[in-house]
């Protein structure tokens, strides 16, 4: 057909490369004009897609819970809040599959921590909604797994300077989480209060149950994060605590599994943290792994404090030329 239409092939191969590719491409459709795109084994595709792919609408529990404290799922309001955010959560697979891993890793370790301090065991979850269990900061400069403000994680013992920020440790910002919760719970005299000042802050949740005349969550018209936080929190915590009832199957070894470390003790100068690693059978990388909230690769420590170094007992995958 080319010969059909060039009289001579020298006449293709002189026109420029743009319009070879314009010729070749009208050819083709010319050629498949009216062939039906077909699945496999000939299948119609639209027929194949739609016997393949599927999206299903999901069942919300009827008691589910935050805190101890029931969800009013009769008010339509509330069930399509609540319904939304398992459908995002169920449909953002990556993300929430990721959720599953990190969470067999860090909950058993949170919750004892928010038990021993008289808080309820499922607000851990509140830590995977603001970070994913991920050291992030956020544009408003909140950090680590718990997304503490600088004054906040002060104001709850976290130790923040230029050598150290414990923002960034993971055990100890959910010590200082758990009793934020605690004294929003004392105030506002409900976990599900309590679990929305965190997102919005103590003052503007008073603000807001005082100017509309309410002392209840599901009662107030909030922003829109806020709106959706406790209801994130609680979907969260039911996919991750039922991945199968949502579609998430993973094996054993699929989850990350908890570290065994141990603790290195100091309370003066460390002047490399590099040649510290060493010293002590690991490298740079491994150490900050470990222990996110060194903030420089020295320490000072002028006000002689003491410090926990946590190591990995299995030192394994460390490779000898490190």
């Amino acid at each position: 057909m080319i010969i059909h239409i060039f009289e001579k092939k020298k006449d293709f191969m002189q026109m420029n490369i743009r319009n070879q590719h314009i010729i070749l491409g009208a050819l083709f459709l010319t050629l498949t004009a009216g062939t039906p795109h077909n699945g496999d084994g000939g299948t119609n595709h639209s027929t194949g897609f739609t016997e393949d792919y599927r999206i299903h609408a999901l069942s919300i529990p009827t008691d589910l819970t935050l805190g101890g404290e029931s969800i009013p799922l009769n008010d339509p309001e509330v069930y399509e809040r609540l319904d939304r955010e398992l459908l995002v959560n169920t449909y953002w697979q990556s993300n929430t599959l990721l959720m599953i891993k990190r969470a067999h890793r860090w909950v058993p370790k949170f919750e004892a921590i928010f038990e021993a301090e008289g808080v309820p065991s499922d607000l851990v979850y509140l830590g995977l909604i603001e970070s994913g269990y991920q050291n992030v900061v956020s544009p408003a400069g909140a950090a680590g797994y718990w997304q503490f403000l600088e004054s906040t994680g002060k104001e709850y013992g976290l130790i923040i300077d230029n050598e150290v920020d414990e923002r960034y440790h993971p055990e100890k910002a959910a010590l200082a989480a758990a009793k934020y919760l605690k004294d929003a719970k004392e105030e506002f005299g409900s976990w599900t209060l309590a679990a929305a000042s965190y997102n919005m802050g103590k003052a503007g949740v008073s603000r807001q149950l005082e100017r509309q005349g309410v002392d209840d969550y599901y009662d107030l018209l909030l922003n829109s994060e806020t709106a959706r936080y406790v209801f994130r929190i609680v979907a969260v915590k039911e996919i991750v605590s039922n991945p199968a009832k949502y579609g998430f199957l993973l094996d054993e070894e699929d989850y990350y599994p908890q570290i065994q470390t141990t603790t290195v003790e100091i309370d003066s100068a460390i002047a490399s943290f590099p040649e510290f690693a060493t010293d002590l059978g690991i490298n740079y990388k491994t150490l900050k792994y470990h222990n996110p909230w060194l903030r420089e690769a020295y320490l000072k420590n002028k006000n002689k404090r003491t410090y926990l170094i946590e190591v990995p007992v299995d030192k394994s995958f460390i490779s000898e030329e490190e």
